[in-house]
């Protein structure tokens, strides 16, 4: 291997890595599609300036048809004439507009190849454009997702390394504790509390609360059913009372 080979080749790993360095590729692909976009226009104007060429080829072989038809008609009439000298100086005309009508038809041909060349090429590179620009579109949502990515990446890095999960979980872990403290505590009063005497209390207020309610049925003549009950017990107790009293009078005689 020469001398040369090498010190280019050494050339290229020094500056190609310190150019593959500064290039950013989202930046070169939007270039990319910019300068994509840009040739369109041109293509246009060039596929336009065709065009014309085709356009002004074909008024120029309808006037040369025009003209040799013209001069065919001329060459007719002066045979029909007598005056051969016209007709021979018509001829010469002719066969002049003849030649140049076979080189614009000619012409005409080419330029309308061209044309249609040039609209297939024109088609054929829309179709490679709309190629590219999609393929770096998806590129760039993609390096849009994966941007994403990376700051939840670091996110997420940034909870593990700074404490931050640390933290977290510490202060969960002292709010539970505190929690179950205060609930330990209740638990404790509860335990502190005579509860038995408390619903004792309370069966006494439910029945001190009757006997109020009946006293005011009495006052108010709504109780007669217990009244009369209590009538007849009275009855029943005095019948009782004489019978047990006659029958002491009876032991005694």
């Amino acid at each position: 291997m020469s001398l040369w080979i090498r010190f280019k080749r050494a050339v290229r790993s020094i500056f190609g890595g310190a150019i593959s360095s500064l290039e950013n590729p989202r930046l070169i692909l939007e270039q990319n599609i910019r300068e994509l976009n840009d040739q369109v226009p041109k293509m246009n104007e060039n596929i336009a300036t065709v065009k014309a060429n085709v356009i002004l080829l074909q008024k120029e072989v309808k006037r040369l048809q025009s003209e040799v038809n013209t001069l065919r008609s001329k060459i007719k009439s002066a045979i029909q004439g007598g005056r051969e000298d016209l007709a021979r100086q018509h001829a010469v005309r002719f066969e002049t507009a003849q030649e140049n009508l076979a080189k614009a038809q000619e012409q005409l041909a080419h330029a309308t190849a061209a044309y249609d060349k040039a609209q297939q090429v024109k088609k054929a590179f829309m179709r490679e454009r709309q190629r590219k620009i999609d393929a770096a579109q998806e590129a760039l949502r993609a390096s849009e997702r994966a941007k994403w990515q990376a700051n939840v990446a670091d996110a997420l890095e940034k909870f593990e390394v700074g404490g931050i999960d640390q933290t977290h979980d510490e202060m969960i872990q002292r709010l539970d504790q505190e929690t179950a403290k205060n609930e330990a505590r209740i638990e404790v009063a509860m335990d502190s509390v005579d509860l038995q005497a408390i619903r004792l209390d309370e069966e006494a207020e439910d029945l001190r609360a009757a006997e109020l309610v009946n006293q005011m049925k009495l006052e108010m003549g709504l109780s007669e059913s217990s009244t009369d009950s209590g009538r007849i017990d009275t009855d029943e107790n005095s019948s009782e009372e004489k019978t047990m009293g006659r029958t002491r009078n009876r032991d005694a005689s």
